[in-house]
């Protein structure tokens, strides 16, 4: 580790006092897609500060739901930052419970989670992230059209709305709206969006998977279709992409194992069966979970470095 490289910022909050921010390491050219999964995102946390570690920086991020979330501290050069922020608040009620949803409509603590803790708990590097010369995608669904939309890092206003839309997950969050769209989670219509990233020209990616390989998603039941049915039903193409999601789910996986059969991309995904859920609030789990993903992608490294040294541009 070269010292000069890395800052400490201060942070009372954190058992240590202090967050890693990364200041140098090589710009890869090179794609990093990033699956959601909720709480399951703390996988891709360990993923993404093993590459810290190593200064792996991509000059291409697309992520979508917790993946997205993740991005912005990667982006920001905080090693360890995703991890403190999905485990040190899961006793407060505002940042996640069923209070939360009673009182203002979402599971999870917006506010609380996009003001009080980067501005005040966790302090994020909105400078070191505004600045970076990495393009970052974020994948977000469209209620009227049934339609993945993305928006880049320039269109993110100082609230990050962009974000806060495409982790807005269907029934326990409300429908956002920004820029005269109106806006949920983006793993609706495109929970793995390694397409996108070959249609912005990178083809070349390695792809952060946040279940087990075999796991297959199921059609949704009939009691939550219905729900779905009853909440959103001035949303009909909506409720079309949310009972298709599954076969795009599982579409988007065969076309995964193809191009890593190809060696055009690297996929890290957990090596074991996940057993956290979507809104884990076990912190144990959480922990190991981020320990899996940061020892599956040293793992995984060499073959990482196969992919995107080949053809890739480093500056």
């Amino acid at each position: 580790m070269v010292l000069e490289n890395y800052l400490y910022v201060n942070c009372n909050f954190f058992s240590s006092g202090y967050l890693l921010v990364l200041r140098g390491g090589k710009v890869i050219h090179a794609g990093l897609v990033l699956e959601g999964g909720g709480m399951r995102g703390l996988y891709t946390a360990g993923v993404l500060d093993f590459f810290l570690e190593k200064e792996l920086i991509f000059d291409y991020v697309i992520g979508v739901s917790a993946g997205a979330s993740n991005a912005v501290s990667y982006i920001s050069r905080q090693k360890g930052r995703n991890k403190i922020v999905n485990t040190a608040f899961l006793d407060d009620w505002r940042y996640m419970s069923i209070k939360n949803l009673i009182k203002n409509g979402s599971l999870f603590g917006m506010d609380f989670i996009f003001d009080e803790i980067p501005k005040k708990r966790v302090p994020f590097d909105y400078e070191t992230f505004f600045n970076s010369p990495i393009t970052f995608k974020i994948g977000v669904t469209d209620c009227n059209t049934g339609k993945p939309l993305y928006f880049d890092k320039s269109e993110m206003d100082k609230n990050f709305t962009a974000l806060r839309a495409s982790i807005s997950l269907p029934l326990v969050s409300p429908i956002v709206h920004f820029k005269g769209y109106h806006l949920l989670d983006g793993g609706i219509t495109d929970p793995i969006p390694i397409r996108q990233a070959i249609t912005n020209g990178y083809q070349k990616n390695v792809v952060v998977l946040t279940r087990n390989r075999g796991y297959r998603k199921k059609p949704i039941s009939r009691p939550l279709r219905l729900l779905l049915e009853k909440k959103y039903r001035a949303y009909p193409n909506l409720i079309a992409a949310m009972l298709n999601r599954y076969q795009i789910y599982n579409k988007t996986l065969l076309y995964i194992d193809q191009l890593e059969q190809k060696q055009q991309i690297a996929v890290i995904r957990p090596s074991k069966k996940i057993t956290v859920s979507r809104f884990e609030k076990n912190a144990d789990k959480l922990n190991d979970l981020y320990e899996l993903g940061y020892h599956d992608a040293a793992e995984a490294y060499a073959r990482i470095k196969t992919v995107i040294n080949r053809h890739s541009a480093v500056y």
